[in-house]
């Protein structure tokens, strides 16, 4: 990563203190994102923007965390030294959901460009984080409005960082803040200039495994009810063994108790034997459906680093049911 002066990294560092109350999940995919970038060959999706977005010392402090996970707990760890990069990177396989950002985000951007070129013209984008489609993509800015919708907070924090990192935001994004406990989507929706009448291409990622299922239901059903004709969302969504002890690989189960540990606990999985029907219920059809083979055969077939492709973990692109439309 470009080395950054101290000045200039001083003053981003007071920047981001200002934002208080941004996603920490946001800084971390970003920070998934940006690694798989630099370091793993061949790549699988090329967030070359995404470092640009943390600061060196977020970078630092997640780096020493996920290497620290490989250390016997209370035990002194060495995170520094020549063997740093390899650690890191056994860290990563071992103990985080990269594999899973890095293809549900190529996932996305496969469909999302594909309905670009069918003519879908809004690109809504759920719990947007640090997402740089928009500042990757400015070759489509006469093609393609993005819509960004994420809390207050951490759309202010992005902000801040796309002014520290010296990044314009584009013409064709806009940022639209929403308290999820107040709105829903299709309110937040229609208070911009989102187009009801013309095809959008939603996505909606990491969320449906923290949110119980009538909620994911509910949130579908809303995308139904503000779609137009050619319409569709991708999401990514746990499988029903991941929550069976007897059943879940035992990295979903490491992960599972970490973020119950900080509050943010998984809750619902999915049979993905019936998902389709459950989908056809709030008025969509699947087009698409990878479950964890396909994935690995897909984005990580022949790879000899060791990155893996993720358990229990299903990505889906659904289309707006045309028949219940009206």
């Amino acid at each position: 990563m470009k080395a950054i002066p101290i000045g200039e990294r001083c003053a981003r560092n007071s920047i981001m203190e200002q934002s208080t109350g941004a996603s920490r999940t946001a800084v971390n995919v970003a920070l998934l994102r940006a690694l798989h970038a630099e370091d793993d060959e061949p790549r699988i999706f090329d967030d070359y923007l995404a470092a640009s977005l943390v600061t060196p010392e977020e970078r630092a402090d997640f780096e020493s965390m996920v290497i620290g996970g490989l250390e016997p707990l209370g035990s002194e760890r060495n995170i520094s030294g020549p063997g740093r990069v390899s650690r890191l990177r056994q860290g990563l396989r071992a103990s985080t959901t990269q594999d899973l950002i890095i293809a549900r985000a190529r996932f996305i951007e496969d469909h999302l460009l594909d309905r670009v070129e069918r003519g879908v013209s809004q690109y809504v984008i759920l719990g947007a984080g640090l997402d740089t489609f928009a500042l990757r993509r400015v070759d489509l800015q006469d093609r393609l409005t993005v819509f960004e919708i994420d809390q207050p907070a951490t759309q202010e924090s992005k902000r801040a960082r796309l002014h520290a990192a010296g990044l314009a935001r584009p013409q064709n994004l806009h940022f639209l803040s929403v308290d999820f406990e107040r709105e829903n989507l299709v309110e937040v929706l229609r208070r911009s200039p989102y187009r009801s009448d013309r095809a959008a291409f939603f996505s909606w990622a990491g969320v449906s495994y923290y949110l119980a299922s009538e909620i994911v239901l509910g949130v579908l059903r809303s995308i139904r009810r503000i779609a137009a004709p050619g319409s569709c969302v991708a999401f990514d969504y746990l499988d029903s063994e991941a929550f069976d002890p007897l059943k879940a690989s035992p990295r979903i189960r490491l992960i599972m108790e970490r973020v119950r540990q900080i509050g943010e606990p998984m809750i619902t999985g999915f049979d993905p034997r019936r998902l389709p029907e459950m989908l056809a219920e709030v008025g969509f059809h699947v087009v698409e459906g990878l479950d964890p083979e396909e994935q690995r055969s897909r984005y990580f077939n022949g790879r000899r680093d060791g990155f893996p492709a993720p358990e229990h973990c299903h990505l889906v692109l659904a289309e707006v049911r045309h028949d219940l439309l009206g």
